[in-house]
C-alpha cells in the first residue's frame, strides 16, 4: 500500500512535468498541488503506524525496537511527552473472578490442588496478569523464561498459558519432591537445584523461607474461608 502511494506520487509529478510544457499557468499547479498533498499524506501516515516497544532486560538495560522481539518486550503509547508505558489498572477481585475458573481445570487436570494455584498465584503477582519481576519472571505464576520454554509457554503474557505452565511446573516439583509442599514452594521460588544444594531442605535465603510461610497462610485462608 505505501509503495503505491509513492508510484501514484511519482505519476503525479511525471503528468505534471508533460503538461506544464503546454498549459503552464492553469493545469499544472493543481496537479503538483495534488502529488505534494499525497507524498505528504503517506509520509504522516507512516509515521502514525510507527510502533515502539520497551524491554529491561536482568542487568538493567533498557532495550528498544519497533516490534516485540519477545514476550518482555512492553508496548510503549505515544504521548505530549514522548513515548511511554502504559499506565495499568490493576483490580485483583476482577482478576481473581476471570482466572478462577481457568485454575481450577487446569489445576484438576495436571492433579494439582486449586487452593495451591491460587495461593501461588496471589504471591507471585498478585493476580496482575502483567506483572514482570526484577529478575524477568513474568505473568500470574511469575513464568522465568527457561520455565516458560520447558513447558511450551512461548507467550508469557497469554494469561492462560502461563496457568498451565506453572501448574504443570508445580506438579513435577510435587514428584521430584515426594509432595513435600514445603519443599515444592522452595523450589518453585529459589530453583530445584538451590533445594537439592541444600541436602534437600528449605534454602537458607529470607526470600524463600518467608516466600513459604505466605503461600501456607493463603492456603489456610482459602481452605478455611478466613
Amino acid at each position: 500500500m505505501l509503495g503505491s502511494r509513492w508510484v501514484l506520487s511519482s505519476i503525479g509529478v511525471v503528468f505534471f512535468m508533460l503538461i506544464s510544457s503546454r498549459h503552464r499557468v492553469f493545469v499544472a499547479p493543481f496537479f503538483a498541488a495534488g502529488a505534494l498533498l499525497l507524498s505528504v499524506n503517506t509520509y504522516s501516515q507512516t509515521l502514525v503506524s510507527v510502533e515502539m516497544h520497551k524491554y529491561v532486560d536482568p542487568q538493567g538495560r533498557t532495550h528498544y525496537s519497533d516490534r516485540a522481539m519477545h514476550d518482555g518486550y512492553v508496548k510503549l503509547v505515544k504521548t505530549v511527552r514522548g513515548w511511554q508505558t502504559p499506565i495499568r489498572a490493576h483490580d485483583y477481585e476482577k482478576h481473581r473472578d476471570i482466572y478462577r475458573p481457568f485454575i481450577v481445570s487446569i489445576s484438576e487436570r495436571y492433579q494439582v490442588s486449586p487452593v495451591l494455584t491460587e495461593a501461588v498465584i496471589h504471591v507471585e503477582s498478585y493476580f496482575d496478569p502483567e506483572a514482570v519481576s526484577r529478575a524477568g519472571a513474568m505473568g500470574l505464576m511469575q513464568l522465568m523464561p527457561a520455565t516458560a520454554r520447558r513447558y511450551g509457554v512461548f507467550n508469557r503474557r497469554n494469561a492462560i498459558k502461563n496457568i498451565e505452565g506453572g501448574v504443570q511446573y508445580l506438579r513435577d516439583l510435587m514428584v521430584m519432591f515426594d509432595n513435600d509442599l514445603e519443599l515444592v514452594l522452595a523450589a518453585y521460588n529459589a530453583g530445584e537445584a538451590a533445594v537439592k544444594r541444600y541436602g534437600n531442605q528449605i534454602p537458607p535465603y529470607s526470600e524463600t523461607q518467608n516466600y513459604v510461610k505466605k503461600v501456607r497462610l493463603k492456603m489456610h485462608k482459602l481452605n478455611t474461608g478466613a
